[in-house]
């Protein structure tokens, strides 16, 4: 009976950390983020108009649902796969990476693109307007939900049809394959959904398409580095220790495969500029010993009587890279009290109703919303006043300092909560360890010998 309990047991040990495992592996390669569980882009596949000869006209959009997280430049790279040996005839607002064989066609008018594995592009901001459709031409660039809802949006038309030599008995079909081109991004099947419908007159008449198809698409960090990009140190006015970041948060100094880093004061090597659509270079980050192409640094700087103040540096550490619509998400129990930000934009995230814990920090447009290469201007900084919660606020056992901090997205490096700076009357104290339960166990037994 004994045995038998102990195997139930022993499975019941197994099975549970199995499910961890499991839970582990699918947090990290699907990108499940807590503070937007429900983020992802969508493309979305209108049918608009079918002909008689195959022919389709249909309308792409790419729709950015992520609360913070936008795609910068170099921008998306859309590709799939044809189904049959469709070819796109002509195309408004994007365009293709390359034609491809168009051989097997005669006459004036040649297809746009041939390739059974078409990419398409945004076009770049400044395009003619006989290329252009409403909301096209943006370089690639998405922006956040949160951050600037009007342009995460990116939308384009094409004329596509079979391009066999019997086209008219050939059907169009969904294509398959779906890429956006960015890193960390993974596409799933195409879903037939509802028809969008489309809203004319100023909103007084509705049309809709013929068939609509959504392919979601989410993001993963675990898929999109190895290491992580960003790190965060930490002070306080009433502690002299500044806690750097902790060592080797994204590489360590000197170990192969971690690129070049310039030591402070010397000059960047000589930069080759890349055009919007290349690969953008492996970062040439400044030295030091987490090796972070960005670090964040939060102060608490002052105590008022009901409210106390903090300040935020965002330093670019990379010499390669400007960094767009950057954003910053931070959580923290006393944003709920936040009363006044400067230089910075402001909102919370309140993805779960009423617990307000979360917000974001971004640029103001034309004034600090690129983050600059390092340098003496690659950083941006910000103060932020919030009101005393005298539930729940204190200074005591790292209390004033965040829970978790991202930046473009991507979760920071945080130091160990041990290391976290101290008020005087705790800062050189540390509780010795407490005994190991074999050694309390033992102690007793000793004693209830001794004493029978």
């Amino acid at each position: 009976m004994d045995s038998c309990l102990l195997c139930m047991k022993q499975r019941s040990l197994n099975v549970l950390v199995l499910i961890f495992l499991l839970y582990c592996f699918v947090s990290a390669t699907y990108g499940y983020d807590p503070l937007d569980p429900n983020g992802n882009i969508t493309i979305r596949w209108d049918v608009m108009q079918e002909n008689q000869d195959s022919l389709q006209d249909v309308r792409i959009s790419i729709v950015n649902e992520q609360l913070f997280r936008h795609v910068e430049l170099p921008g998306w790279k859309l590709s799939w796969a044809w189904v049959g040996d469709e070819v796109i005839w002509s195309i408004e607002g994007a365009e293709a990476t390359e034609q491809g064989n168009c051989s097997a066609f005669k006459g004036r008018q040649l297809p746009h693109c041939c390739l059974k594995e078409p990419t398409v592009i945004d076009l770049l901001p400044g395009a003619p307007y006989n290329v252009q459709v409403a909301n096209c031409c943006k370089g690639g660039v998405l922006s956040s939900m949160v951050q600037d809802p009007v342009n995460r949006v990116a939308v384009f038309q094409m004329h596509i049809g079979s391009g066999g030599s019997n086209s008219s008995n050939l059907k169009t079909g969904m294509p398959a394959n779906f890429s956006l081109g960015l890193r960390g991004y993974t596409c799933g099947d195409p879903v037939q959904v509802p028809p969008t419908k489309f809203y004319e007159d100023h909103g007084r008449r509705k049309t809709q398409a013929l068939a609509t198809w959504n392919v979601t698409c989410i993001y993963s960090q675990f898929k999109s580095s190895t290491a992580p990009t960003c790190c965060v140190s930490l002070s306080a006015f009433y502690n002299e220790t500044i806690i750097p970041c902790p060592k080797c948060s994204c590489a360590c100094n000197g170990q192969a495969g971690t690129g070049e880093c310039v030591k402070p004061g010397e000059l960047p090597p000589t930069l080759q500029q890349l055009s919007p659509h290349n690969e953008a270079p492996k970062a040439v980050v400044q030295c030091s010993d987490f090796m972070c192409p960005v670090k964040v640094h939060w102060h608490v700087k002052q105590s008022y009587k009901e409210y106390w103040r903090v300040k935020i540096t965002v330093t670019n550490l990379n010499y390669v890279k400007n960094y767009s619509e950057w954003n910053l998400v931070v959580l923290h129990p006393n944003l709920s009290n936040v009363t006044q930000v400067f230089s910075f934009n402001y909102k919370p995230l309140n993805t779960y109703g009423n617990i307000n814990d979360t917000g974001m920090f971004y640029g103001i447009d034309h004034y600090n919303d690129m983050l600059l290469q390092a340098g003496k201007t690659g950083n941006v900084q910000t103060e932020m006043l919030m009101h005393k919660d005298e539930e729940i606020f204190t200074f005591r056992e790292g209390w004033a300092f965040p829970r978790k901090i991202s930046f473009n997205g991507d979760d920071c490096v945080m130091p160990s909560p041990d290391m976290y700076p101290r008020l005087p009357n705790t800062a050189h104290f540390h509780a010795p360890p407490p005994p190991p339960p074999f050694f309390i166990v033992f102690t007793m037994l000793l004693l209830i010998y001794f004493l029978s």
